[in-house]
Parts: structure tokens; C-alpha cells; sequence
């Protein structure tokens, strides 16, 4: 298989990738660039919608809802239509779901039409996200393997939270002076390039699965893969580590809430939701690049509480400068998800990754759309400050909890990542071949 080193030349187990080393490979440069340009496009669709249903309804709770369909799709359908990465080529998956988007979104610049049929294409754009990163994060193990993996997820996190923040700054003013439907053709124009970037840049790959031999049935898949996870003691551990997010994405609900308590407006709302981001970006690149691999497991339990404790801060109103550094801090422990990311890949058979990262990735989701709704309607009752603190305090408890059950499986898993790495390959096997063999692969992001 393609980067996989034999003799000599075997890296060892232990030593840490670098992010030239990742850069190196050609498909994971196209994969990493096609995901940058749908970030961008995303955070300019994001905004656009906002702005074009509140100027067209005046609505605030239209606006809200359509926003919310950002969240639902992934949650109705995103285990189902996961598998399908497990089903077809997962170049082939992405590729065509990048095209069925782009022309999705270009609909939706050119055609003026009700709030209703925006709503429904907008829920169709995102569905289709669900066997898009479902196939993305499947085939990352094969592109970059062992350590890379590790380096190659920090890379995507850094990218996407990077994107993030300067889109919570940025995206406003683009749109400000794009106008609304400009910024959808813009979106629109991001998943062509992205589907063309994938064509050129990605090699062709069997299938995981054989569909003559087993019947195609998306809701069977969905039970396989729940059962996958959550029949075994380390998947179900470190899924629920990657659902923790569900409490410490609460303040981002809250921001602009929690920016009026200081008389803020949009400017602080901006600065309060690019706080986490900047600190994932921090935290990842740290832990990337100064801990090492099988460090990285054992700092997971004590960092994924981290994410959470700053938060409990709110509860003594502190000035907006504070609480900016502590949601900071939050974002740097959150960075914990590249340890559990990795562990996540080598404990998944590689014909069952798609189902498995769909189930995972949904739930993050599903996660953060239930733990903003709450956190909003408490905040009616109880006020942001006292939500935010008591969502830290929640996530801590669960936190600890989980670091307790984790430590007791903690050892294996070590063991079985770097036994992993040892085998020496003396033969590549046949092109195209897309199966593990003898060399650990760390996961992608659930």
C-alpha cells in the first residue's frame, strides 16, 4: 500500500509524525484541500442564509429554524445514509454527493422561491454531508497511516476551527459586500472545485463491502454499526468521549446572550464564538506536535475535563476578557478528540468504518443541537451565565466518569496500537487493495 515503509526505513512505533510529512502525500493534500475550500463555502452559506430568510421574513425564530436544519439532517438520517461509505467506493461517494450539493446550492443562489423550498434544499444539502464525511473519514486511515494519521486529523481540526473563527469574524462583512445570493454561488462553486479536486487527486478504490453477497439494506447497516460500537467496551468509551461535546459547546449557543449581559453586540458575539475556536486550534497543534502517541492516551481523560471546568468560571461573572480566556481554555482541552480519534480508528474493522464513523458523527451532532436547544431554553429561565456554568459543571461530572472507565481499558488498547505497528511488511499488496494489513491506522474524527 501506497506510503508504507518496509525494513530500515520502518518508522518506529513511537516516533511522531511531522505535518511536512503529511503534506507529502498527494491525496491527502487533495483531500485536506477539498475540505478547506467546503469550509470556507460553508461559513459564507451560513451567514447568507441568516441574513437572506431574516430579510425576507423578519423572522427571528424562521431564521432559528432554518439555521436548525443545519442539525437535524445528520440526526435523521446521517447513521442510515453512512453506510453507504461502507457500500460503494468512498471516492465515489464523495464525488457525487459534492456534485448533487453543488447543484443543490446553485439552485438555491439563482431561484427565488419560498422560505419552505429553501428549507428543504437546505435540508438535502446537509443530509448529503452524512456519506460525504462518513467516506472522507473512512478513507483518511488508508491515505495516512500510524502517526501520520494523528499529525494529518490535527491538520483537518486546526483548518476547520481555523476556518471557523475567521468566519464568525469574516463572514458578515463577505457577505456585507457579496450580497447574499453571491455568497450561495460562491458556496455552490466551492463543492465543484472540491469534487474536481477528489477526481484528480484521489485514486480509485474497490469497495469495502461485497453488496452481492449480503443485502443492501441502510437500516441494517445502522443496527450493525450501533451494535459494533456499542458491543465493545473501548468503542463505546471513546464515542461517548467524542459526545462529551454536547456540554462545552453550550456557551456557543449562549454567546450573544451572554454578550448582551456585558452590553455587547456584534462584535463581542464575534469574539466569544471565535474563543473556542482559537483554543482547539492551540490545543490541537500542541498536542500534535509535543505529545507522544501513546502519551496522548493517557492525557485524554484529564484534558477532555478540561474542556469543560473553565466554563463552571461563568458562575462568578467574571468581565468579557476572562470569560473569553476561559472559553479559550475550554477549546485547548477539547483537543483531546485527536487521542480519541486515533484510538477510535485502530479498534474499528476497516469494512465497518463507515457505519461506525456515521453513528459517531451523528451523534456529535445530534449532541450539540440538543445541547444548544436546552441550553437556550434554560438561559431564558436561569440567565447564560448561570447555564454556561452549570453545563461545565454537567460535562465535568460526566467527564470524570468516563476518564474512570476509560483507565481500565486504557492499558490495552496501547498495547494492541503499537503491536500494530511492529509487523514489517515484505510485499505490497495488489493495487487497489483497500484492507489493513499488519500496520495500525489511526481513525478519523468520530
Amino acid at each position: 500500500m501506497a506510503g508504507r515503509q518496509t525494513g530500515r526505513h520502518r518508522r518506529p512505533p513511537e516516533e511522531q509524525a511531522t505535518y511536512r510529512e503529511v503534506f507529502a502525500v498527494g491525496e491527502f493534500r487533495a483531500l485536506w484541500l477539498a475540505q478547506a475550500l467546503s469550509f470556507v463555502g460553508d461559513q459564507l452559506a451560513q451567514v447568507a442564509l441568516a441574513v437572506l430568510v431574516y430579510d425576507r421574513t423578519k423572522s427571528a425564530l424562521l431564521t432559528a429554524l432554518v439555521y436548525a436544519l443545519t442539525y437535524i439532517p445528520p440526526i435523521v438520517g446521517g447513521p442510515v445514509l453512512s453506510g453507504l461509505a461502507d457500500l460503494f467506493p468512498r471516492r465515489t461517494v464523495m464525488i457525487v454527493c459534492d456534485v448533487v450539493r453543488a447543484g443543490l446550492v446553485a439552485v438555491m443562489a439563482l431561484v427565488a422561491m419560498p422560505v419552505g423550498a429553501l428549507s428543504a434544499l437546505v435540508f438535502l444539502t446537509v443530509l448529503l454531508g452524512a456519506p460525504f464525511s462518513a467516506a472522507r473519514a473512512a478513507l483518511l486511515p488508508d491515505v495516512l497511516e500510524g502517526d501520520r494519521y494523528v499529525a494529518g486529523s490535527a491538520i483537518n481540526n486546526i483548518t476547520h476551527q481555523g476556518t471557523q473563527m475567521l468566519g464568525f469574524l469574516a463572514g458578515g462583512a463577505i457577505v456585507a459586500v457579496v450580497g447574499t445570493r453571491e455568497a450561495l454561488a460562491l458556496d455552490a462553486l466551492t463543492f465543484g472545485a472540491s469534487a474536481l479536486i477528489l477526481v484528480g487527486g484521489l485514486r480509485r478504490r474497490r469497495a469495502p463491502r461485497r453488496r452481492e453477497r449480503e443485502t443492501f439494506g441502510l437500516w441494517r447497516g445502522t443496527r450493525d454499526g450501533a451494535r459494533l460500537v456499542f458491543g465493545d467496551p473501548v468503542l463505546r468509551s471513546l464515542v461517548l468521549f467524542a459526545w462529551l461535546c454536547a456540554f462545552y459547546v453550550v456557551p456557543e449557543g449562549l454567546a450573544a446572550p451572554y454578550a448582551a449581559t456585558f452590553g455587547g453586540g456584534a462584535v463581542t458575539v464575534g469574539v466569544l464564538l471565535s474563543a473556542m475556536p482559537t483554543g482547539m486550534v492551540i490545543g490541537a497543534f500542541l498536542f500534535s506536535r509535543f505529545v507522544r502517541p501513546a502519551n496522548r492516551l493517557h492525557a485524554m481523560g484529564w484534558m477532555s475535563m478540561l474542556a469543560c471546568l473553565p466554563l463552571i468560571g461563568a458562575a462568578l461573572h467574571p468581565p468579557v476578557w476572562w470569560v473569553v480566556g476561559l472559553w479559550a481554555l475550554s477549546g485547548v482541552g477539547s483537543a483531546y478528540q485527536l487521542a480519541a480519534n486515533a484510538a477510535f480508528v485502530a479498534a474499528v474493522p476497516a469494512s465497518g468504518r463507515g457505519r461506525a464513523f456515521g453513528l459517531a458523527q451523528s451523534g456529535i451532532l445530534a449532541g450539540q443541537g440538543v445541547g444548544i436547544l436546552v441550553g437556550g431554553a434554560a438561559a431564558q429561565v436561569l440567565g447564560p451565565e448561570t447555564v454556561v456554568a452549570l453545563a461545565g459543571v454537567l460535562g465535568l461530572s460526566v467527564a470524570a466518569m468516563l476518564t474512570l472507565g476509560w483507565n481500565q481499558v486504557r492499558g490495552g488498547v496501547i498495547a494492541g496500537m503499537r503491536e500494530r505497528v511492529e509487523p514489517v511488511v515484505v510485499a505490497a499488496p495488489p493495487a487497489g487493495d483497500d484492507e489493513l494489513s499488519g500496520v495500525s491506522r489511526s481513525a478519523s474524527a468520530p
